[in-house]
């Protein structure tokens, strides 16, 4: 039968066998007959006791089954068919990490080395030298924080004065004085800067050497008495781009310790303090600084640099009288009675007259009266050793011996300063020691061996022993937050006037009340640690704020008649910040400064934070900020990937709450612009845009001006505008304001919240306006502190008077988008007369809205403008320059080159320098720094600040000029070219449009009355 199966070949050629799955099938159904289905009793039984551990098996969770089918499985997969291509020898990605990890196969190599593949989580940084610990002090907290309730032992200054003029060198001296193991760290050293810099803490401040926003320090320093006194101190900016810090700082404090370089005298930066102290009311304290420069770096002898210090002190005087309103604010400083002190920062001394007369008590003459001798070491005063006798007589002695016509202040305070310095730096080997025997300063033998500069510092610090002349001078001269509160209260708040009706606000803020209510004013917001939002900084003015407590925080737009911009919060932790530094503090009383957590959120700028309760409802805020300058640089700035457009709008917001005077807008074209002080202000902003608020990149167009527009003449006809619902029907006319009424609405010198009488004085008085239109004046405009005026001019006889009261806050409105906005390229109008002559309003309160009087104002106001001589305004720079004497010509020559002109050259008293101040347009001004240093080799040192607005030559809307790109325009043409370019960047066409302003019987009238409209579209 086998053979028959196969043929001679060996092939099979029998029936057809079954498949290869029937077979299985058909062992697998023999196997299970064959194991559990044989007949008889004990197949049977058989058969139940496998069935039972077969629902064993099931009862353990199936396991058996599972591993049963995974051998299928695998004997399976071993014996198909696979190409070499489809053979996977290791899992996928997806199966060893799983579904929640995104995975990627990448042909090339899209990234550098140097950037990791799975990039590291980055932290912000804001703070580069925060510390998480508190240092050790000379001094217990426990006890500071006791005094803060004794107002009457408090003293908050602003330090203030110049760049480089050694302001927060000033104030390591007292960090190194009460923090004995904070000094200056080994990379500082290494850095060549071996100042500490204590209250430099963001990264911007370390790596350019200069102050960008101001920082608070608490301290408690002895006076000369050995009493307690807590001093809150706050460093300032001496740049004047960052004059905003420096007015939210003077807000806070009640006297400006005004710090002037020895050498350099009185500069750009030391006048633009004292005008702000001016402004705000506060007494000054004259630290001259630096008096080692004389003895080092100018090598003057001790009776001129007598005379040096003398014409400083005469000079930051005659300031002080130029700018101070009052005669109580210019009372003269000098070192007699203790306002004017010397100091070295870099050698860590310091004197006033008071402290020598006491240091020559103490160590030469303990009977002696030191009052009456400190009396006589300033002036020209003279003493005779002979006979022991002061004189104002040089030759009182009989003779001209040298030592009888040396002034006191020469032979007692300097010739012992100038005898250290010369032995030292001189042979210090063999003279040291006598001198410093003779002076009673211990040294030994190891600090001898120091350098001469750790020992010049070391030396002197001995000699005059501690700051206590500067603690001297701040008690003294800088009142208590108890006394100041009233005149605080009056100046600042705005619900002063009506003391009567506040429910006691008034009367607890003006005693410092610690029970009273609750009031704190915030100027200043610090970020957080990671930039994700804002501590608020402020000076609780009344009341005692408690952590988690609830409050509500009054934005500046607040009024008990419009409480929107108004919200409650709670109030987190509490902080005494101290620079690098906090102390958390459970509560805060009245006089002192307070870092709040949590309350930052509707907060814009400046705000007013009260308590919850019904007993302060009746609070009003405080005023905003004033400066003394102007955002007049703007850039305009987009994200470089279009998706990360809302972080950049968060970072803007977050922007504008941390520069003070910095303004985000968004332009007619949607472009977003930034407004800054000046380049420096606009580079720190854009580089915490980048870095912190919004942690993008940007892209940045290049820089550009605000401009202004203004008139020249009345206009030449009467302008007027119906709305359009023709009931109402407004004529006006504009001209020029007259000078110095823009100057001081802006500066605060009047108000419209004064009452009435009062503001017609002050216009009749001082700019001879008659009585009517004086108390006629019914707004400022675009704001309530704008440079333009609307009067109105109408007549009983003529207008409905009672009608007109009704339409009075839509006509307002109307002006103020007018000038807010002006017609030639929609920049802010300027020094601008709006007079109403007539107006015909309709009786039915329906036909007199808003919506029909609003715009039609905004049009007649525009009509008048145009019908003026419109004219563009331009920022101009104040600009000084501190160059040698070889290269004031080079500085002449660049100024010339940029439309600038000098009104002042002279050289420093005592010093090898010149000082060049000149004005320079600001559209003309962008690289002038970097030019200038070029020119004079890094010789010439510059700085600018804002100063006035100046009228740009010709007449923007002269047709005739050609715009030629790419070519410098003549003087007359540049009216024209700044107007069409602002224009073109706005998105607005290249003239003004006829049928936008003047209504179809206007354009009649003036057809009629041959007025030309040239220059309109």
């Amino acid at each position: 039968d086998g053979e028959d199966l196969y043929d001679e070949f060996g092939n099979y050629i029998g029936p057809d066998l079954a498949s290869d799955d029937d077979d299985e099938d058909d062992e697998v159904e023999i196997g299970h007959r064959g194991g559990h289905g044989r007949p008889g009793d004990d197949g049977d039984d058989d058969f139940d006791e496998e069935e039972g551990d077969d629902d064993e098996a099931a009862d353990a969770g199936g396991a058996g089954s599972s591993r049963l089918a995974l051998g299928k499985g695998d004997e399976d997969s071993e014996m198909r068919v696979v190409l070499h291509e489809d053979k996977k020898y290791y899992p996928s990605a997806a199966e060893v990490y799983g579904p929640d990890v995104e995975t990627l196969v990448q042909e090339e190599d899209a990234q550098p080395l140097t950037e990791p593949i799975i990039a590291p989580i980055r932290t912000k940084r804001v703070y580069f030298r925060e510390r998480s610990d508190v240092p050790r002090t000379t001094f217990d907290w426990e006890f500071l924080t006791d005094l803060m309730d004794s107002p009457k032992l408090i003293r908050c200054l602003a330090v203030a004065g110049h760049l480089h003029h050694g302001k927060t060198c000033l104030l390591d001296c007292l960090v190194e004085l009460t923090h004995p193991d904070v000094r200056a760290t080994a990379s500082d050293v290494a850095d060549g800067r071996a100042e500490l810099a204590f209250t430099h803490s963001l990264r911007v401040e370390c790596e350019r050497g200069l102050s960008v926003k101001c920082c608070p320090l608490s301290l408690l320093l002895p006076d000369s008495r050995g009493k307690s006194h807590l001093v809150n101190l706050m460093d300032t900016p001496g740049h004047p781009c960052f004059a905003d810090e420096q007015a939210a700082a003077y807000r806070l404090c009640d006297a400006v310790l005004l710090v002037v370089c020895a050498a350099e005298g009185a500069m750009l930066g030391t006048e633009r303090a004292i005008q702000q102290a001016m402004q705000h009311g506060l007494p000054l304290i004259l630290c001259i600084n630096k008096i080692d420069r004389l003895i080092i770096e100018l090598k003057l002898p001790p009776a001129d640099a007598y005379h040096r210090l003398r014409h400083l002190v005469d000079e930051i005087n005659a300031l002080v009288h130029t700018h101070a309103p009052t005669p109580e604010l210019a009372r003269p400083l000098t070192p007699l009675d203790g306002s004017v002190i010397f100091a070295s920062s870099a050698f860590r001394f310091c004197f006033s007259l008071a402290s020598f007369a006491s240091l020559y008590k103490q160590k030469f003459a303990p009977r002696m009266d030191a009052v009456q001798f400190a009396e006589r070491l300033w002036g020209d005063v003279y003493f005779d050793a002979k006979t022991r006798r002061f004189s104002r007589n040089p030759n009182s002695a009989g003779g001209k011996s040298q030592q009888a016509q040396q002034r006191t202040f020469v032979q007692f305070c300097l010739e012992p300063v100038y005898k250290i310095f010369s032995t030292l730096v001189g042979d210090v080997e063999t003279n040291v020691e006598a001198v410093c025997q003779e002076l009673d300063v211990p040294i030994s033998r190891s600090e001898l061996k120091l350098n001469v500069r750790p020992l010049l510092r070391l030396v002197l610090r001995r000699f005059f022993s501690g700051w206590d002349p500067l603690v001297e001078a701040a008690v003294r001269h800088c009142p208590s937050p108890a006394d100041a509160a009233a005149e605080r209260v009056q100046r600042w708040y705005s619900g002063a006037e009506n003391s009567d009706s506040d429910g006691g606000v008034c009367a607890d803020m003006a005693a410092c009340d610690p029970n009273g209510v609750l009031v704190i004013h915030a100027t200043k917001l610090f970020p957080t640690p990671d930039a994700s939002g804002f501590h608020v900084f402020g000076r609780v003015i009344s009341g005692t704020l408690h952590a988690e407590q609830q409050v509500r925080v009054l934005g500046e737009q607040y009024t008990l008649a419009d409480e929107e911009d108004s919200r409650t919060a709670r109030v987190g932790r509490l902080w005494l910040l101290n620079a690098q530094y906090r102390v958390e503090l459970s509560r805060v009383p009245a006089g002192n400064w307070v870092l709040i957590e949590g309350v930052d959120e509707p907060i814009a700028k400046t705000a007013t934070i009260t308590g919850a309760d019904s007993a302060c409802r009746r609070v009003l805020t405080y005023r905003p900020l004033q400066y003394n300058t102007a955002s007049v640089v703007k850039v305009a700035v987009e994200p470089s990937l279009p998706s990360e457009l809302p972080k950049m709008l968060d970072g803007l917001r977050k922007l504008s709450k941390s520069y003070p005077l910095l303004a985000c807008r968004i332009e007619e074209s949607g472009e977003h612009v930034i407004m800054g002080t000046g380049e420096l202000y606009l580079d720190c902003a854009l580089l915490d845009l980048r870095q912190l608020y919004a942690d993008i990149e940007v892209k940045v167009a290049d820089p550009v001006v605000a401009f202004a527009e203004t008139v020249v003449e009345t206009s030449s006809v009467k302008c007027f505008a119906e709305t359009p619902n023709r009931r109402n029907k407004l004529t006006l006319i504009a001209e020029p304001l007259e000078k110095g009424i823009a100057e001081d609405i802006e500066a605060g010198g009047v108000s419209l919240s004064w009452p009435r009488k009062r503001v017609a004085e002050f216009f009749q008085h001082k700019y001879d306006w008659d009585l009517l239109a004086a108390r006629s004046i019914w707004a400022f405009g675009p704001d309530a502190s704008g440079p333009n005026v609307l009067v109105d001019d109408t007549l009983p006889s003529e207008v409905d008077k009672d009608l007109l009261a009704t339409a009075r806050d839509s006509i307002v409105q109307g002006f103020q988008w007018a000038t807010r906005e002006g017609p030639l390229c929609e920049e802010p109008v300027r020094n601008v007369k709006m007079k109403m002559l007539d107006a015909l309003i309709a009786p039915e309160p329906v036909h007199r809205g808003g919506s029909q009087l609003i715009p039609t104002a905004r049009r007649v106001a525009y009509s008048a403008f145009l019908m003026a001589t419109p004219r563009l305004m331009e920022p101009y720079l104040f600009v000084e320059a501190l160059t040698p004497a070889d290269c004031v010509s080079a500085v002449y020559s660049v100024l010339a080159r940029r439309r600038g002109h000098v009104t002042h050259d002279a050289p420093v008293p005592g010093s090898p320098l010149y000082v060049v101040k000149a004005f320079l347009p600001a559209i003309d001004s962008f690289g002038f720094e970097t030019d200038l240093r070029t020119h004079t080799q890094g010789q010439a040192f510059c700085l600018s600040v804002f100063h006035h607005w100046q009228i740009v030559p010709g007449d923007p809307l002269d047709k005739s000029i050609v715009i030629r790109p790419l070519e410098p325009q003549p003087a007359v043409h540049l009216a024209r070219e700044f107007m069409i370019k602002t224009r073109r960047r706005k998105g607005l066409s290249e003239d003004v449009a006829i049928n936008k302003f003047f209504d179809d019987p206007m354009l009649l009238e003036l057809a009629k009355q041959d007025v030309g409209l040239s220059g309109l579209a």
